[in-house]
């Protein structure tokens, strides 16, 4: 009923944590930036970014290079890379619409069951926040599919909010590590890379 609303007109700015020689041939143009395809990835396929907070992908940088890894891609010298992004047809799970379009989506999936016959997966973690979203991204990736299937506009970007972390202090209603991400599905969508202005505080 709202479909003209969908299409969100505006830019905005996302940080991907990543290794600085990534980050250096991402601005340059000389490598891609990939889309993750993770079972995971609790916003399903895409290119991720922090919406509006370098702070909060630098983080996660630094968290990776402090695991072991022998991936071709690990971060051993962590950095961030600045994109500008326009958000294009979002599904923004922030918005009533797309929320309920979600929930469709689990109901149909929930039904029918997944594509191999085996049960839904479910989301995983030691945590409250559950970092392992692997039922979020099957619900995901089956409402793209609905979309396709009943010839409806591909998303091209997904937005939520993701309350990460303990309370920021006792008894809050924040997280330590609150932020918002976009998973850019559509690469063209992603306008320009820069290399963000560190300032001193």
């Amino acid at each position: 009923m709202w479909d003209l609303y969908q299409n969100q007109p505006t830019f905005v700015l996302g940080f991907h944590g990543c290794d600085a020689a990534i980050a250096e041939k991402i601005v340059s143009g000389a490598e891609p930036i990939l889309q993750s395809n993770k079972p995971y990835d609790w916003l399903g396929s895409g290119a991720y970014f922090w919406e509006s907070s370098p702070h909060r992908a630098m983080e996660w940088a630094v968290d990776m290079a402090q695991r072991p890894s022998t991936h071709p891609r690990r971060v051993q010298t962590p950095a961030v890379v600045g994109a500008i992004i326009d958000l294009g047809n979002c599904c923004n799970l922030f918005d009533s619409a797309a929320l309920d379009e979600l929930r469709k989506a689990w109901e149909t999936l929930d039904l029918i069951g997944m594509p191999d016959g085996s049960p839904l997966p479910e989301n995983k973690g030691h945590t409250p926040d559950r970092l392992g979203r692997y039922l979020d991204r099957a619900v995901i990736e089956f409402m793209h599919q609905l979309r396709e299937l009943n010839g409806l506009p591909a998303y091209d970007t997904v937005r939520a909010a993701f309350p990460e972390g303990g309370e920021l202090y006792p008894n809050a209603g924040f997280t330590a590590r609150s932020h918002i991400q976009i998973a850019v599905r559509n690469l063209r969508c992603i306008k320009g890379y820069f290399k963000p202005i560190a300032t001193s505080a």
